[in-house]
């Protein structure tokens, strides 16, 4: 008898630990403790970005979730739910990763406005990077000399870190102006850590992070209109009639960009179209969670810099989100057309 019960509470045992193995599998792949519609994710980091898109949001809940307001609802046909992140990288981590576990979203997107890089681009133009990274993420050594912490120059593994390279060189510091030329800030660019339920435990090291493949090809035949002039003040426009740019690298950090010399780096360095304080996260996030993404950016003003003659036209008249909303919302429309094609 005794040997029936053990083998009756050994049977019991598995089957509940088989179970527990099931639901835990089962909370993974859904990741929906709201709510398990599914829908495509839109976060934005403005109130001005993200209203545009609210007031056009059909049937619309709101749910509040450790504070932060996730509004659902259709947007030109699409199921959708939309969150302000509130600027910086942190934020745009929380919320992401607050919208995958609280809801069913099988598609990331970005929705807002950037500092220009590349000095080609202009306010009011939409750029849609294939990648975003995270180039303030540093080593600091002490001085221009490769970092050597673990014995061989660039080799810092022993501390958990990677120096991010091209070619198998590590990148070039940041170089500073003085009085007697350039001098080395010893500021040294490092891959991220990342961990995913493929690489687990592991681990990987990550420079950048690609956006998907067939997203961007569908942005890529967008035709937005595109203002010249925003709604705020439309005796302020730009010079330039504003376009949609899909492709290249875009980045983010930590620090709000106003220096023209480290703008001038990260263009020649990384041929960076534009920088903002957000996705490069976002795009972290959307990676390590296995949700494909794309972010739409527009440009409002060449970051550090007082050149941009066209500068007073996003701040007096609110061209650039005007322009990023629309491209959002033709990109939507499309993405409804395609889902509907046999």
């Amino acid at each position: 008898m005794p040997s029936l019960l053990n083998k009756f509470a050994c049977t019991l045992l598995a089957g509940s630990i088989l179970l527990a193995v099931s639901a835990a599998a089962q909370a993974e792949k859904t990741r929906c403790l709201s709510e398990c519609k599914p829908r495509i994710g839109i976060v934005s980091a403005f109130g001005a970005e993200a209203d545009l898109l609210l007031e056009q949001t059909q049937k619309k809940r709101d749910w509040r979730i450790n504070g932060n307001r996730f509004t659902t609802g259709v947007l030109r046909g699409n199921p959708v739910v939309i969150v302000l992140s509130g600027v910086s990288m942190v934020n745009a981590t929380m919320a992401t990763q607050l919208m995958l576990d609280h809801f069913r979203v099988e598609r990331l997107l970005m929705s807002g406005i950037a500092g220009g890089v590349n000095p080609a681009n202009h306010v009011g133009d939409v750029i849609v990077p294939e990648s975003w990274a995270m180039p303030m993420e540093v080593y600091w050594n002490g001085d221009g000399s490769l970092p050597a912490a673990c014995g061989n120059a660039g080799d810092v593994s022993c501390l958990g870190l990677k120096l991010a390279t091209e070619n198998g060189k590590a990148r070039p510091d940041f170089l500073v102006d003085a009085a007697g030329g350039k001098v080395s800030s010893g500021l040294f660019m490092r891959d991220s850590f990342v961990m995913t339920a493929a690489n687990a435990p592991q681990g990987e090291f990550r420079f950048e992070f690609q956006a998907d493949p067939e997203m961007l090809a569908l942005a890529r035949t967008l035709q937005p209109a595109l203002a010249t002039c925003g709604p705020k003040n439309p005796a302020l426009c730009v010079a330039m009639q504003p376009t949609l740019k899909v492709g290249g690298r875009g980045i983010s950090g930590t620090a709000f960009l106003a220096n023209a010399g480290y703008r001038a780096y990260l263009y020649e360095t990384l041929q960076a179209q534009l920088v903002d304080m957000e996705t490069a996260a976002f795009a972290q996030v959307a990676y390590a969670n296995g949700v494909p993404f794309i972010a739409f950016r527009s440009v409002s003003d060449l970051a550090g810099g007082n050149d941009f003659k066209d500068v007073g036209a996003f701040f007096g008249s609110g061209l650039a989100e005007t322009n990023e909303a629309n491209v959002t919302l033709a990109f939507l429309e499309a993405w409804k057309r395609r889902a509907r094609k046999p």
